[in-house]
């Protein structure tokens, strides 16, 4: 069995995310959506949360698991038997750092291969950071996320237009 790890901080999940799990399911027998718990960061969605809107929007996919992690993901793929971390590219733009930390990940586990996905052109423009924006100041996300995050972001920002 082929596993791969897809590790994120998921703030939340998109359709974008959605599509490269799909497209590594195409790939790869098992793929554990690896959430990451970093410190650096403040995630609108506590770690939980976050955990359980993964589970709900990839509910359909089989072969897919959820966990989340502490430290560095080549050695949490070490320990779950990965043979792969699943990066998802949406430009250009993204390159740089995907392939620095490619071949960092390559010096601390030759085991341990980076695969490289891009989701469906129609996805190509999407990333948590505008999903967040738009919901904030109210905007119809609906096109970007599923249901499940489409009504935790109407909580979290439930008085209407600014």
């Amino acid at each position: 069995m082929k596993t791969a790890i897809y590790p994120g901080t998921f703030d939340p999940i998109t359709h974008g995310h959605i599509d490269v799990i799909r497209r590594a399911r195409v790939i790869f027998d098992r793929v554990i959506v690896t959430l990451a718990n970093n410190p650096e960061k403040a995630p609108l969605f506590p770690l939980d949360e976050r955990r359980e809107l993964i589970r709900v929007a990839v509910k359909d996919i089989p072969g897919v698991e959820v966990e989340d992690f502490d430290g560095l993901s080549v050695r949490f793929a070490e320990t779950r038997g990965a043979i792969a971390i699943i990066r998802g590219l949406r430009a250009v733009s993204d390159f740089e750092y995907e392939f620095q930390m490619a071949l960092t990940n390559r010096k601390l586990s030759a085991g341990v291969i980076t695969v490289f996905l891009m989701p469906h052109e129609r996805f190509t423009y999407l990333n948590s950071n505008i999903v967040r924006e738009v919901a904030r100041l109210h905007g119809d996300v609906s096109p970007f996320v599923p249901p499940c995050v489409e009504e935790a972001l109407k909580k979290m920002f439930p008085d209407g237009p600014p």
